[in-house]
């Protein structure tokens, strides 16, 4: 396992991603963590900068999470900008002796400059404890992802490379272990005895945000649901660990997925998909995803993907698992529905029908609600519902922070382990080849709406 890291080189500095999410989410942590002040950045990227447009981009960045002025000055007194190729061995060699070893080689790219340069990296002299960071996709199929895997692993041992998934930061995912393993309500009816459906959701409101060269090419399915949904689908599906060690921790979630295939045979009905037109959303107009600059019709791409799976085994055998994620939606929705099966007998007496508890675990910010039936306020044999709801800890950090606070500590606890990757692509597979060939209906949701009518 590398140690602590001493240089970041963000490859793709000057994109979307860089100035939006990363760089703030980088001087937030080194505000947190000031020991970690001493890091070298070095950004890389195609465009000719000078040194004061590179450090305009910083100050833009971190001003927008209000970093500190210390933290500021620390950075910018030793970062720099290097204008490279990042598919040429002789860029990557100046990149990583721009600054100390051990390196983390931060790939903010598209998935095929990351395959491009990490091919060039084999004729690279990596100094020891390089650590290299992947953005999602994983790859774009099964046997792309086995192929990526293979090329890091001629690079870096396993435990020096972070897949990055930034839904599942530090405390979101000790939020979901410890509503589930901590609390003896939920504990020992964790399980298909108990348990009828979970429905993982995740509805933005959001639409392509000028993202369309990456989502027109990628989708609702391969952008949200085979990365992220199915990550949180094995938290709260694997079998009790011993600890929260990496190895223990990465080793029950890659065995679940292991288990994880489409609810039925075949591959066009175990999912469905959908594609947004014209609507409005909070008093803003939005256009027909086709007419979204960037977009190419032709390519047929859904922006509200569902897939339903099964575990065969167990604890699971016979529970629906309904993974949901799509944009232009009324609701901004990110939870895990646990549905409870209904009780066996309702006494006589007692009149109403009672209604399947509910356990509501939403992320970003993370909350807990657990919908239950009692006694009726003005009728005490009549059942009423009630939920009982709590904030969750929601950590120091921002998710990005937590994923860079693993990184440059060399923990890979939250990172994307790579048979855990092939196992989400292998699960998807069948369902984005039926939907190239047409085999399943592409319906449709005018934007501001809850999805297309027929799904209701």
């Amino acid at each position: 396992m590398a140690g602590q890291i001493k240089t970041m080189v963000l490859l793709g500095a000057s994109g979307d991603l860089s100035g939006r999410l990363l760089l703030p989410a980088l001087g937030e942590l080194l505000d947190e963590e000031t020991d970690l002040r001493d890091l070298v950045l070095i950004g890389a990227g195609s465009e000719d900068w000078d040194a004061k447009t590179w450090q305009d981009r910083l100050r833009t960045s971190f001003g927008s999470s209000n970093v500190s002025p210390k933290t500021m000055d620390a950075v910018l007194e030793t970062t720099q900008y290097v204008k490279a190729d990042v598919t040429d061995a002789e860029d990557l060699t100046r990149l990583l002796d721009a600054g100390p070893s051990p390196a983390a080689l931060y790939f903010a790219l598209p998935p095929a400059v990351t395959i491009a340069a990490c091919t060039q990296l084999q004729q690279v002299s990596l100094p020891a404890g390089t650590t290299f960071v992947l953005e999602k996709p994983f790859g774009t199929d099964t046997a792309s992802a086995v192929e990526l895997n293979r090329l890091l692993a001629e690079l870096v041992p396993e435990d020096q490379v972070h897949r990055v998934d930034h839904f599942l930061g530090r405390a979101t995912v000790l939020n979901l272990i410890g509503v589930r393993f901590a609390n003896r309500l939920f504990e020992p009816i964790w399980n298909a005895d108990h348990i009828e459906r979970i429905d993982i959701v995740f509805d933005e409101q959001l639409t392509l945000e000028n993202r369309a060269r990456y989502y027109d090419r990628a989708g609702a399915l391969m952008d949200m649901i085979q990365s992220h949904l199915l990550q949180i689908l094995a938290i709260l599906t694997m079998e009790p660990i011993a600890s929260l060690d990496e190895v223990d921790y990465r080793n029950a979630k890659a065995t679940v997925l292991r288990a994880c295939h489409l609810w039925t045979d075949d591959p066009a009905t175990s999912g469905r998909r959908a594609r947004y037109t014209t609507g409005t959303i909070e008093g803003r107009e939005v256009p027909d995803y086709t007419a979204e600059p960037g977009v190419d019709p032709n390519r047929n791409t859904e922006t509200l993907a569902e897939l339903t799976v099964k575990i065969d085994n167990q604890r699971w055998a016979g529970v629906p698992f309904r993974l949901r994620s799509g944009k232009a939606l009324r609701d901004r929705r990110k939870e895990a529905l646990i549905t409870f099966k209904n009780v066996q007998h309702l006494p006589s007496g007692l009149s109403g029908q009672p209604v399947a508890d509910r356990l509501r675990l939403s992320m970003g910010p993370d909350k807990m609600a657990l919908e239950m039936n009692v006694n009726g306020p003005d009728d005490p044999f009549e059942l009423d519902r009630a939920s009982l709801e709590t904030d969750l800890l929601a950590g120091r950090l921002p998710a990005y922070g937590e994923v860079l606070a693993g990184v440059l500590s060399g923990d890979p606890l939250l990172s994307v382990r790579g048979d855990t990757a092939e196992e989400c692509w292998r699960i998807v597979d069948p369902v984005l080849q039926a939907w190239r060939a047409n085999k399943t209906a592409m319906d449709s949701y005018a934007a501001g709406s809850t999805g297309p009518a027929i799904w209701e």
